[in-house]
């Protein structure tokens, strides 16, 4: 009998610390879907992902609406992570609209950038064999 895929979200696979941050931030690479912009590095020396989610203030002045929405892009990573083919990558995801997106808009999004890292992740890997074939 298989055991069931557990969707869980612990405290390990959150992006924390200032230096973990900047590093992200200055080495990574960024990119956007129609509402979530990204940015993303590999290679964290871990065997998870981790990820990061910001909600600018300058967007939503109230805490109530920042706090709903990065619960809705927590719950749609929690539930799609299993479709990330790298492991070792640390995530941040940054709001970029002023309107409230619906749940389920915002886990198309978030799939649709699970893609693209997937997409990138397999064009750096392939990258990388050519270059240890010539040598």
């Amino acid at each position: 009998m298989e055991t069931p895929l557990r969707h869980t979200l612990p405290k390990k696979e959150r992006l924390c610390g200032r230096s973990c941050i900047s590093d992200l931030l200055s080495k990574g690479r960024f990119g956007s879907v129609t509402d979530i912009r990204y940015c993303y590095k590999a290679g964290n020396g871990l065997g998870y992902n981790r990820i990061m989610i910001s909600v600018p203030k300058k967007l939503f002045k109230r805490a109530v609406k920042r706090n709903l929405l990065k619960r809705r892009i927590r719950e749609s990573w929690r539930l799609s992570k299993h479709l990330m083919a790298a492991k070792g990558m640390d995530i941040l995801f940054t709001y970029s609209t002023k309107e409230i997106l619906e749940f389920s808009q915002i886990c198309s999004q978030v799939e649709g950038i699970i893609g693209k890292l997937n997409k990138a992740t397999a064009k750096q890997t392939e990258i990388k064999d050519e270059k240890s074939g010539q040598d």
